[in-house]
């Protein structure tokens, strides 16, 4: 189980990001595909946590308590001006491509699974959350629930619908 060492809220930070801050920078990525403005939110989520910290509940899981602060903020950086006004044009001109570069080759490490970490990237947002959370943070349908607020049963249908949608572009990339 989770048992934190720290007594002070400072230490228990620092401990925190010492065991989550890889994992939290990699689920932020699967957001933004920009590791600059990745890493920029995941330092943000920190600060948020550190702000937050009285309120978390000892009973709950803090990787959930950690990843409902961190996808939160995400959604909140994508409906943003700065995302909408300035990310997007900086897209068309294939700079984030160059940024994403140094943490793209940490998620997609190996051959077979990069194929399919790049598949899962390219997924729309609803799928790719519920995909990446199930499968490669290997959280329960119930977790994902608590983190998303969103019903077991959409994220089910979601799941068989992004492997679907998964199924369909690796064929598509075998064969052309």
């Amino acid at each position: 189980m989770e048992m934190l060492q720290s007594s002070d809220e400072e230490g228990l930070l620092d401990e925190i990001m010492t065991r989550y801050g890889d994992d939290v920078l990699h689920l932020v990525f699967s957001y933004v595909h920009n590791q600059a403005v990745a890493e920029d939110l995941t330092q943000e989520i920190f600060v948020k946590c550190y702000k937050s910290l009285s309120t978390y509940k000892q009973g709950a899981k803090l990787k959930t308590w950690l990843w409902r602060i961190a996808i939160n903020h995400c959604k909140d950086y994508l409906k943003s001006w700065y995302h909408r006004k300035v990310i997007l044009t900086e897209k068309t001109m294939d700079l984030s491509e160059i940024s994403s570069q140094n943490i793209e080759q940490t998620i997609l490490n190996k051959e077979e699974e990069g194929t399919l970490a790049h598949a899962v990237l390219k997924l729309p947002l609803k799928y790719r959350e519920v995909t990446y959370l199930y499968y490669f943070e290997e959280l329960s349908i119930k977790e994902i629930e608590s983190i998303l607020g969103v019903k077991q049963n959409t994220i089910k249908t979601r799941l068989k619908r992004a492997k679907e949608l998964l199924k369909k572009k690796l064929k598509e990339e075998s064969n052309g």
